[in-house]
């Protein structure tokens, strides 16, 4: 395959570079060449600073590239999107916050909802005005996402909702967030799901952010209480969300597995500079094999995305196939925190940037790393899709297929 820009492409690709070039946010491009964004963005009031980026964004026409023009976006081909994503470089770390709203529930929104709630929302979430989450895990789910308890009960126009979600990323500084519920428990797991969006701000939200191992608070509990959504909110027949959530699913595995950060440009970087007893790192056999791994899996993970974005220029869905690019990112991330600290011995055990090895980046990667195999789906619920849906093999025995939710034994019923 020839990937040289054609006459046309480079033309755009100068425009996107020269637009950048006056636009971008300079003072924090060395910050931003950093491990972790947040992180680097030191001093700085990140939501802020990302907003106002995502805004500048917008104003100039080049906020979520691929969606139609009336809703926020560019319509813009993928290879256009290709393009501004390579030149717009490190300061997409900026979009962090943006990246469930626009890669997951804005594509449901497009695909499910009113035309008055595109025309109202998506331009909102395209240019950062609103910051969207997604309320689907519960705790007492696990990896069973139709296994959900939380209710949706309808009363008049509305719908009352009562329960809890988990591990709800970005759900204290979001505006909206989309909801799935269940609303028949008389019927198969999967057939009684509904799909809404709700204001985060509704009387009867509690947002609890929880503390993890490095410190942050990216994730959260959502309780719900008597919480009321319209029905004009709804997204989606009622009872059929599960087939709404694999719109959501399905993007979301997309959308991570296309920024799902591999780690290999630090690992690569880190090993030129490192001295081991017998000499330069990247002089060693073995270390230069793991190298040469992981540069083909990464370079693997960016053409498999340029694929999806071939077929999606084809009007076509995401598929099940973008189930390999999460499932390799989260995996590799891990390997290679793990033998970065491993190549830096007992000095791996320093995690304070002011001392530690590389500024301690390995460290709080190990430490992010197992969240990437557990968002949009654990690495065993992610190869069950690729070897059901992708390469067509027997599924997994269902005990409880066609046995109505309520009638489900639970520990303790």
């Amino acid at each position: 395959m020839n990937f040289d820009d054609t006459p046309q492409e480079a033309e755009f690709r100068a425009t996107v570079r020269a637009w950048i070039d006056q636009n971008a946010p300079k003072e924090l491009a060395d910050q931003l060449s950093q491990s972790g964004a947040r992180k680097a963005v030191s001093g700085a009031d990140f939501l802020k600073t990302a907003k106002a980026w995502q805004k500048k964004k917008a104003d100039g026409g080049w906020a979520c590239m691929q969606w139609p023009r009336e809703y926020g976006g560019r319509d813009a081909t993928p290879i256009q999107r290709v393009i501004w994503q390579q030149e717009e470089g490190n300061y997409i770390k900026l979009s962090q916050p943006f990246n469930i709203g626009q890669g997951m529930c804005g594509p449901t929104v497009m695909a499910f909802g009113s035309e008055k709630d595109k025309r109202e929302r998506l331009p909102k979430l395209a240019s950062g005005e609103e910051i969207w989450c997604q309320l689907f895990s519960e705790p007492a789910g696990g990896s069973d996402l139709a296994g959900l308890r939380t209710r949706a009960e309808r009363d008049g126009d509305d719908w009352v909702i009562n329960g809890q979600k988990i591990w709800t990323s970005g759900a204290h500084y979001s505006d909206y967030g989309l909801l799935i519920t269940r609303t028949d428990p008389n019927v198969p797991k999967h057939q009684g799901l509904t799909m809404f969006f709700l204001d985060m701000k509704s009387p009867g939200v509690e947002v609890k952010p929880i503390k993890q191992a490095s410190g942050e608070s990216e994730f959260n509990e959502v309780y719900f209480t008597n919480v009321r959504i319209p029905d004009s909110q709804r997204l989606g027949n009622v009872n059929e969300g599960w087939s709404v959530s694999l719109t959501t699913l399905m993007n979301e595995r997309m959308s991570i597995g296309a920024r799902v950060a591999t780690g290999f440009p630090e690992v690569f970087e880190f090993c030129n500079n490192l001295m081991l007893e017998d000499g330069p790192a990247i002089d060693d056999r073995a270390v230069r094999s793991k190298l040469a791994t992981w540069a083909v899996r990464t370079s693997g993970l960016k053409y498999t995305s340029y694929r999806t974005m071939s077929a999606l220029s084809k009007g076509e869905r995401p598929g099940p196939e973008n189930s390999i690019g999460k499932l390799v990112a989260g995996s590799t991330l891990q390997e290679i925190a793990t033998y970065a600290l491993e190549l830096q011995g007992a000095a791996g055990v320093v995690s304070d940037p002011a001392t530690a090895d590389a500024a301690g980046e390995f460290q709080a990667m190990l430490l992010r790393s197992p969240s990437a195999r557990i968002a949009g789906g654990t690495d065993e619920i992610l190869r069950n899709i690729i070897a059901e849906r992708v390469l067509g093999l027997p599924g997994d025995i269902r005990v409880d297929k066609d046995v109505p939710f309520n009638k489900i034994a639970v520990k303790g019923r």
